[in-house]
């Protein structure tokens, strides 16, 4: 199959990844991946598009995929990571220019999914711009299903949720969208 020279890539691809070192701390939580806004990110309002948003917090998941071992080698052996669900959590406006810090927790994981949540922070000034969660699934790419994480990232991922456990669960996390006494799921209003 050829490559799709119009695909989306992420500022880590083809940079492989540090080899994971058993023996040093995981970093509680983990900050591997800073950007600035670009200009093609800006929309009409002035403002870094919602998308972009979006793209950028992706980047840090790749960003951990290579951290945790899941890169270029890791996906030509038929396994992959998939998003299956994203929240998105718009707290404050970022510019054209502005300095972007990420940072990333494991809240939870088992043998074939990862719940991790990223922040997004101005660099220079520390406000919070934007949060996320999202549910990762391990899949088998060939058959396009979901399977087990091998022993070796799964004893990667035990060790970072060990690190990470001891941070306070984010207030943003696992909190459900709707309007409060709003029609909700139920497409009637609450009474």
């Amino acid at each position: 199959m050829a490559e799709n020279p119009a695909r989306v890539v992420t500022p880590y691809e083809g940079t492989g990844h540090r080899p994971w070192d058993d023996t040093a701390p995981v970093p509680a939580p983990l900050d591997l991946h800073s950007t600035p806004v670009r200009p093609e990110w800006v929309d009409y309002n002035g403002h870094m598009s919602e998308s972009c948003y979006l793209r950028v917090l992706g980047d840090n998941s790749d960003a951990f995929f290579r951290y945790l071992g899941v890169d270029e080698e890791y996906r030509a052996q038929g396994r992959s990571l998939y998003t299956v669900e994203t929240h998105l959590h718009n707290k404050r406006e970022a510019t054209e220019g502005a300095p972007l810090r990420l940072t990333l927790r494991l809240l939870d994981h088992d043998t074939k999914r990862l719940h991790l949540f990223h922040e997004m922070w101005h660099g220079a000034d520390g406000t919070l711009l934007a949060a996320a969660e999202q549910m990762l699934l391990h899949v088998d790419t060939a058959q396009g299903r979901a399977c087990p994480l091998p022993g070796e990232l799964l004893d990667r991922l035990g060790t970072i949720q060990a690190a990470h456990d001891v941070l306070p669960a984010p207030e943003m996390a696992g909190k459900p969208i709707g309007i409060p006494g709003g029609r909700g799921r139920t497409g009637r209003r609450a009474r």
